[in-house]
C-alpha cells in the first residue's frame, strides 16, 4: 500500500460526498413536510457517512507513517501547468499529518453537532432565518473539508495558495448565509481580511517563482527545491513579509485578529469549530512550514518583533476575554490568546517550543471545539448567547455542565489535560532563549483561570434561573458529538507521546532549514563548565553544515 494515493483519496472522498448530496432531491421536489424532513435527514446522514469514511482513510494512512523515515511521505507529484512549473504535488511530514488527522476527527463531530444548525431552530431570539438550504450547508462543509486536507498536504507552493484562498468561499457562505446577528458584516470582514493577506502572499509566491528561474534554471513552485534557493537578505525579508502577513491574518495574530471575534460569534457553533479549530491552524502551519523553511535569514531578523506581537496577543486576548458578555465571543478571544502562545513557540526556534506549538495546534482544536459545541448546545436550549441569561445550569443539566467544565479546564491548561503538555513545552522552549517573553506569557495562564472559571461560575452555579429551569441535559446525538473530543482531551493529557514522536522529526528538519539549534546551557562539574545535552536538532545542524 506504499504507493496508494492516500492523500488524494482522503481529499476526494468529501468532494464525492458533496456531489452525492447535490444529487439528492431538493426542497422543490414534490411531497409534503414529512417527505422534506426525510430528504433533509438523508442529506445529514450522507454528510456524516462521508466524513467518517474520510476519518477512517486518514487513520489508515497515519498507521503506515514511518517515524524516522523520509521527511515527506505518501508523496505524489504530477505536472499540472508545465509552462509555469506548477505541479499537483502532495505529501505529509509529521506536522502536516497530525493536523490532517485533527481535521478529519473534527469533521464528523461537527456534522453531528450541526444536525439542526442549518435550520436555524436553535438560533438566539430575533436572528434572521438561514438564507440557503440544508443541502447547501452540508455541501459547503464537505467541500471545505477537501480544501483543508489539501492545504495541509500540498508540497507545491502554488497549489498551497490555491487551497489557501479556496477555503474562504465555503466559509464565507457558511457565516453569511447561516449565521446569527451581524452575519453579513462578519462574513464580509472575514473575506476582506483574508483576501488582503492572500493577495500579499500571491505577490510573494510569484516573486519566489521568478527567483527560482535565475541562472537559466526552469522555474518551480515545488517546496523542497525552493528550500535550496539562494536569496539575498533583502529579498528574503520582503518575501517573508508577504507570506507572514497572510499567515498572521489567518491565525490570527494580534493586531491582525479583529475579524475573528465577529466571525466566530456570527457563525453557527459547528462552523465556528471549523473556523477556530482548523482554519486558524493554517496560519500557524504556514509560519512553521513556509516562513521558517524558505526564508531562514528573514525569520531570524523578524523574530524579536514576532515574539513581542505574540506576547501582546497572549495577554490582550486573555484580558479582553474576561470582559466578554457573549459566550461565543469569549471563546473566540481565548483563541486569540492561545494563537499568540502557538506563534511564540514557533519563533522561539527551539525543538521544545516548536513541538509544543504543533501539539498545541491539535489540542487547541479539540479543546476549543468542545467549548464551542457545548456553548452551542446551551444557546440552542436557552435561545440566548448572553452569559447573564444563564445560572444554575449544573443543577438541571449536570452532564452538560460537567463536560463544559472539562473543556474549560483544558482551555486554562490544567495538568492532566491535553493543553497542559503543549503549553508547558511552549513556555519551556521559549524560556531557554527568551526568558522575559516566557515569563510574561506565563501570566496568560493566570488570566485564563479567571476568564474560564468566572464564565463557569456565572453560567453553571448559583440559583437556577427560571428560564433555564426546564433546560434538558445533553441528548445521545450531542453526547456522541462532544464525547470523542472530551476523551481525546483526557487521553492526550495523560499520554501525548505518540503524537510527539510523529512531530519530532519534522521539527528537527525545520530547525535545520531555519539554521537554528537549541541553546545548550553550561553545567558546572568540578568547578569547570562543560556543555552537555546537545539536542538532536543541534547534531543535525552540525551534520548538515548549518549555522547554529
Amino acid at each position: 500500500m506504499s504507493n496508494f494515493p492516500w492523500l488524494t483519496v482522503a481529499g476526494v472522498v468529501p468532494l464525492v460526498g458533496a456531489i452525492a448530496i447535490g444529487l439528492t432531491p431538493g426542497q422543490s421536489a414534490p411531497g409534503g413536510p414529512a417527505d422534506r424532513r426525510a430528504r433533509d435527514l438523508l442529506v445529514k446522514r450522507i454528510a456524516l457517512v462521508f466524513s467518517v469514511i474520510t476519518l477512517a482513510i486518514t487513520v489508515a494512512m497515519a498507521v503506515q507513517f514511518k517515524i524516522g523515515g523520509p521527511r515527506f511521505q505518501f508523496t505524489q507529484t504530477y505536472q499540472w501547468i508545465p509552462q509555469f512549473g506548477v505541479h499537483y504535488a502532495v505529501g505529509v511530514d509529521g506536522i502536516a499529518l497530525v493536523l490532517i488527522l485533527m481535521t478529519t476527527v473534527l469533521m464528523p463531530v461537527v456534522v453531528l453537532a450541526s444536525w439542526n444548525d442549518a435550520e436555524g431552530a436553535g438560533n438566539p431570539v430575533g436572528s434572521a432565518p438561514p438564507r440557503r438550504s440544508i443541502k447547501t450547508y452540508f455541501i459547503l462543509m464537505l467541500v471545505l473539508e477537501t480544501m483543508m486536507i489539501g492545504v495541509f498536504a500540498a508540497t507545491d507552493v502554488f497549489l498551497f495558495y490555491v487551497f489557501f484562498e479556496a477555503m474562504l468561499i465555503p466559509m464565507y457562505f457558511m457565516i453569511g448565509s447561516y449565521g446569527v446577528g451581524q452575519r453579513q458584516y462578519a462574513a464580509v470582514k472575514f473575506l476582506l481580511y483574508s483576501l488582503l493577506g492572500g493577495l500579499l502572499m500571491l505577490v510573494a509566491v510569484i516573486a519566489l517563482y521568478v527567483y527560482s528561474t535565475s541562472g537559466g534554471r526552469p522555474g518551480t513552485f515545488l517546496f523542497l527545491p525552493l528550500t535550496h534557493l539562494v536569496l539575498s537578505a533583502t529579498v528574503q525579508k520582503w518575501l517573508f513579509l508577504g507570506f507572514f502577513v497572510a499567515f498572521a491574518i489567518k491565525a490570527p495574530l494580534w493586531p491582525f485578529h479583529t475579524w475573528l471575534p465577529d466571525a466566530a460569534t456570527a457563525a453557527q457553533p459547528g462552523a465556528a469549530v471549523v473556523l477556530v479549530g482548523v482554519l486558524d491552524k493554517v496560519g500557524t502551519f504556514g509560519m512553521i512550514r513556509y516562513c521558517l523553511d524558505l526564508f531562514p535569514s528573514a525569520a531570524h531578523y523578524f523574530t524579536p518583533l514576532i515574539i513581542a506581537l505574540s506576547v501582546i496577543g497572549v495577554l490582550y486576548g486573555a484580558i479582553v476575554a474576561i470582559g466578554q458578555a457573549d459566550l461565543k465571543r469569549l471563546v473566540a478571544y481565548t483563541s486569540v490568546s492561545h494563537m499568540g502562545l502557538i506563534t511564540l513557540g514557533i519563533f522561539a526556534m527551539t525543538s521544545q517550543g516548536q513541538v509544543g506549538a504543533t501539539l498545541y495546534m491539535v489540542n487547541h482544536g479539540f479543546a476549543t471545539g468542545a467549548l464551542f459545541l457545548i456553548a452551542g448546545f446551551m444557546i440552542s436550549r436557552r435561545r440566548s448567547a448572553q452569559i447573564a441569561d444563564y445560572g444554575g445550569v449544573q443543577k438541571v443539566a449536570p452532564v452538560l455542565a460537567g463536560l463544559f467544565l472539562i473543556a474549560g479546564l483544558a482551555g486554562l491548561a490544567l495538568p492532566g489535560l491535553s493543553t497542559f503538555v503543549s503549553e508547558f513545552l511552549v513556555l519551556v522552549g521559549t524560556f531557554t532563549r527568551y526568558e522575559a517573553a516566557a515569563i510574561l506569557a506565563t501570566a496568560g495562564i493566570i488570566l485564563a483561570a479567571i476568564y474560564i472559571l468566572w464564565m463557569y461560575q456565572r453560567t453553571m452555579t448559583g440559583p437556577v434561573k427560571p428560564e433555564v429551569a426546564s433546560m434538558p441535559d445533553l441528548k445521545a446525538r450531542e453526547l456522541w458529538a462532544v464525547g470523542p473530543l472530551i476523551a481525546l482531551i483526557i487521553v492526550l493529557g495523560v499520554y501525548p507521546k505518540p503524537i510527539i514522536d510523529v512531530i519530532n522529526p519534522a521539527v528537527r528538519a525545520t530547525l535545520v532549514d531555519a539554521h537554528s539549534a537549541n541553546p545548550v546551557p553550561p553545567h558546572p562539574v568540578n568547578n569547570r563548565f562543560v556543555v552537555t545535552g546537545l539536542s538532536s536538532a543541534t547534531s543535525s545542524s552540525t551534520q548538515n553544515g548549518s549555522n547554529p
